[in-house]
């Protein structure tokens, strides 16, 4: 294209800036308006993709027709197919009348469906329907309709993400992506952002007849260094900002940083999540957290079992006792035992005589590590005894967990 026809697009449309990127969009633009093909622009959020479709009507056969701009993200769910693709009387409490909808409307014309991400799964196999033949059934009716639209649709949501969450369909992506424009981000438009921000000043200073305020060149640095999140609409409320609330009409470095938010961070392009049927991580770490939570517990149980059963052993250890341990899983009532067979003696504390562990071991199975069930059992007998069978109590006393008492209470038949 040439550069004066860019020049006349640019002034037409209020267009600021000179970059590459920002050219080559509306490079494209002008050339597939003549054509039908559908469009989708892609860009971050304000960055002035609504700025696209209007060109690409303007300048296609169908400047004529009728242009809709539709933010499917601002109708609710339950009314979006009624507001696309019409209805007939009755069809749900509130049609006393018939409707077109936008699709009957724009025929002949141009439809631009910003946020089109935002589209529920059934309304996006129905705009699918519609690109590929044509034709829509309203919502409660039987007769299929046909229209003749062009669709130029965008969207801030990163589609390839939203397709593999199942968020968004694969083949009305591409259907839509006929010819795709990415609108490039603020931070990388360099000196745009200076013109920009002497656009917005000088609209504010003729608006409220004030003074223009203007920037050194430390402010300018800052200004082009920044990343903005928000982009063109981020700097815009800046300018507005500056403009009304600075006592000063050359804007420093220092003055800047003072209106420039420190925590956005954030750049890149982000799934959008609604409630019901989109996916997100929130549920999963909650899960992960309560998990974490009970295993924290529950090692913290073991912990307070193990000390208790080693002072026990150490206890019985010291009287000379023999002691005998079955398997610490619990072993099924037809589970055939094989003989005990006495190993190592461990040595006794103050005393001459030893104190021999004894190990089951299950047919067929490896020898699981010992437990100190026998002496465990009677040690919540009398524990329950010297509580008159109060079993929070009980539990205090031993230190363990209600849910490990009851557990034991049941491995060792001492319910009642």
């Amino acid at each position: 294209m040439k550069t004066s026809e860019l020049q006349t697009i640019k002034q037409r449309y209020n267009i600021v800036g000179n970059c590459d990127a920002l050219n080559h969009v509306l490079d494209v633009a002008l050339q597939v308006a003549p054509t039908d093909l559908s469009v989708l622009i892609v860009g971050e959020s304000g960055v002035g993709k609504e700025i696209i479709p209007r060109v690409i009507h303007d300048n296609s056969p169908r400047r004529r027709e009728k242009y809709f701009a539709i933010n499917c993200g601002s109708i609710p769910e339950g009314t979006i197919d009624s507001e696309l693709f019409g209805h007939v009387k009755g069809s749900y409490t509130g049609a006393i009348n018939d409707s077109p909808g936008y699709f009957g409307v724009a025929n002949k014309g141009t439809l631009f469906l910003d946020e089109v991400g935002e589209l529920p799964l059934a309304t996006q196999a129905r705009l699918l329907r519609v690109l590929e033949t044509g034709e829509y059934i309203p919502v409660g009716g039987t007769e299929i309709r046909k229209t003749d639209v062009r669709i130029v649709a965008a969207t801030n949501l990163n589609i390839r993400q939203a397709i593999s969450e199942g968020r968004f369909r694969e083949d009305l992506y591409y259907r839509l992506n006929s010819i795709p424009i990415q609108m490039p981000p603020l931070r990388e438009r360099g000196e745009d952002i200076i013109l920009l921000f002497r656009l917005f000043a000088m609209q504010m200073a003729e608006k409220y007849k004030m003074d223009r305020v203007v920037l050194d060149e430390g402010a300018k640095q800052l200004l082009m260094h920044y990343k903005w999140p928000g982009n063109v609409r981020q700097l815009k409320n800046i300018t507005e900002q500056i403009s009304v609330l600075s006592p000063e009409r050359t804007i420093t470095a220092d003055v800047l940083s003072q209106f420039i938010p420190r925590d956005q961070e954030s750049t890149q392009l982000v799934a959008i999540h609604k409630d019901g049927g989109d996916h997100s991580f929130e549920n999963e770490r909650e899960i992960l957290y309560k998990i974490l939570f009970e295993l924290r517990g529950n090692v913290n149980d073991m912990r307070r079992e193990v000390s208790m059963l080693k002072k026990q052993l150490e206890d019985v250890q010291g009287s000379g006792q023999t002691i005998a341990a079955p398997l610490a899983t619990p072993i099924a009532s037809n589970t055939q035992l094989a003989p005990i067979t006495p190993i190592n003696p461990i040595p006794a504390v103050g005393t001459a005589e030893d104190a021999f562990a004894e190990e089951y071991i299950e047919p067929e199975r490896e020898p699981e590590s010992l437990n100190l069930n026998a002496i465990s059992k009677q040690m919540l007998e009398k524990a329950l005894e010297r509580n008159h069978g109060n079993r929070r109590k009980a539990a205090q006393e031993l230190g363990i967990s209600d849910r490990t008492l009851y557990r034991r209470l049941k491995q060792y038949g001492l319910e009642k």
